[in-house]
């Protein structure tokens, strides 16, 4: 048999049709995804919710290190790198951080509403413990 006696079948004909995807479906759950992540991200990078009070910022001394963060909010209650202490706890774990890294930087974050002693007392503890690198976290007008 010759080569231009065959004949080739096509497929169209017998009922077999090209299979496709629906895109949509999965560019609405990427979508989705992305707005999820770009909601709860500030809310994960926060912690405690306080109302920092507004001021110029300057650079922060967390050039190489991460910097341990002394939150007071708005109830006066003290927290390190997110975890609730008193504040004898919150003077021994400073004290601790001090001995393992002189150059611990620390980050202090009180919110507007609360007195300037209470602030103060906590800038005073660091001083006591050996901190030196130290900031008043405030939000930028």
């Amino acid at each position: 048999m010759s080569m231009t006696g065959r004949r080739r079948r096509r497929r169209g004909g017998d009922g077999l049709g090209k299979a496709e995807v629906s895109m949509n479906s999965l560019i609405d759950l990427t979508f989705l995804l992305l707005v999820t992540f770009i909601v709860t991200l500030p809310a994960l990078e926060q912690g405690i919710s306080v109302m920092l009070p507004q001021a110029k910022a300057d650079v922060l001394p967390t050039k190489d290190k991460k910097a341990n963060v002394v939150t007071l909010d708005a109830m006066n209650r003290i927290f390190l790198n997110d975890k609730p202490l008193g504040i004898d706890e919150l003077e021994a774990r400073l004290r601790e951080m001090a001995a393992e890294d002189p150059d611990v930087p620390v980050l202090v974050r009180g919110d507007e509403r609360l007195d300037y002693g209470s602030v103060m007392s906590v800038v005073k503890l660091l001083y006591k413990c050996k901190i030196h690198k130290m900031a008043l976290v405030t939000v930028e007008n």
